[in-house]
């Protein structure tokens, strides 16, 4: 029986999206392809409100795919990498596996990042690169990623800005240009509420001159050869996931409908339950006004058995997610992204509450 995800990702697909994968193959060099990703190029950029000097691809992959690509198309010689979280510490080893040099700025897990601490890195040493994460999965923190943007646009133009956005891109606000970023991705499971299989990415063109001066860009991770290809051929330089791309072309169209802004306020009214319902019973683990918007992460105070919670929410129809690596069990998950609204948020919360016996 399906059971409703509630985790941080894969999240809910409805049968609609299901359904737009069923169409017939079509070839990747055909014209009928080539009508179908310009369509979903032009899209997003009118969602994501791109200006000229910004662009967009998709590719097959998951969103880590940009770890190597920033590492090995962005990064000349030396990055600085914003840790606070498994994920953030996980792109900053990305790029050291790429051969790049990379210095970590490092803060307690559940605790943001502040523009001052950047800032104070980047007057001390050189770095060509800022790597960082938005929407901190394994925590629930929301990086200030427009503050920060703004800041090193202002004191270090020449820093190039690489943002993960996995979790946070769509339900989260996530205008490029406006962020002042260089590169920011995302992974279609999350917030664009489609299977796992593709990411999305915006680049600055900015970025792009630069990709042109680092050598060994490898073949799939070569952002100039994603971009050339793409402006040559209206087409990706590789085989493509036809199926999922019907199902992003359709995601495209109702993200449009209801406007960047109506997705965010959507997010942030689901956000705002959830992280009112957690703190009359638990805490949250997030600091103070760096709360995600698509993930809650739940303090365990009461020392319940989260494990056997899902198990008795999956008899329910319905799964959370234990807390990631060592917050297992003294931390539990909630996403509130994707096709999810509230009146669904409210009934998932509402079962909890019965399993738990929590104070209505």
């Amino acid at each position: 029986m399906h059971k409703r995800l509630l985790i941080p990702g894969p999240t809910e697909v409805s049968a609609e999206m299901l359904r737009e994968q069923v169409r017939f193959m079509i070839g990747h060099r055909s014209k009928e392809f080539t009508e179908l990703y310009t369509g979903i190029i032009e899209k997003l950029k009118r969602f994501f409100q791109l200006p000229n000097d910004y662009k967009a691809a998709v590719t097959t992959s998951s969103g880590t795919l940009w770890f190597d690509i920033v590492g090995r198309s962005i990064v000349k010689e030396k990055a600085l990498v914003c840790a606070n979280g498994a994920f953030s510490e996980r792109f900053g080893k990305a790029i050291e596996d790429c051969g790049k040099k990379v210095d970590f700025l490092k803060a307690e897990w559940g605790k943001a990042i502040k523009p001052d601490m950047i800032a104070e890195k980047l007057g001390s040493e050189e770095y060509d690169t800022l790597a960082l994460c938005h929407n901190e999965t394994s925590t629930g923190v929301r990086n200030p990623i427009y503050e920060i943007g703004k800041m090193v646009r202002r004191e270090y133009p020449s820093v190039m800005i690489a943002i993960d956005s996995i979790s946070g891109m769509v339900g989260d606000k996530t205008l490029p240009s406006e962020i002042g970023c260089d590169v920011i991705f995302a992974s279609t499971q999350k917030c664009f509420a489609i299977p796992p299989g593709l990411a999305v990415g915006f680049v600055s063109d900015r970025i792009l001159e630069r990709a042109r001066e680092v050598p060994n860009r490898g073949l799939y991770t070569n952002l100039v050869r994603i971009f050339d290809y793409y402006e040559k051929k209206h087409q990706t330089p590789f085989t493509p996931n036809i199926p999922l791309l019907y199902a992003l072309d359709k995601r495209m169209r109702l993200l449009l409908e209801e406007t960047h802004e109506g997705v965010y306020q959507r997010h942030k009214t689901m956000a705002e339950y959830t992280q009112k319902w957690a703190k009359k019973h638990f805490a949250l683990f997030a600091e103070s006004g760096y709360e995600s918007i698509t993930v809650t992460c739940v303090k365990n105070t009461l020392g319940k058995s989260v494990k056997e919670l899902n198990e008795k929410l999956e008899e329910r129809h319905l799964m959370i997610s234990n807390g990631y690596g060592r917050l297992a069990e003294q931390t539990f998950r909630i996403g509130h992204m994707g096709e999810w609204d509230l009146a669904g948020i409210k009934e998932a919360l509402w079962h909890i509450d019965d399993i738990w016996g929590l104070e209505k």
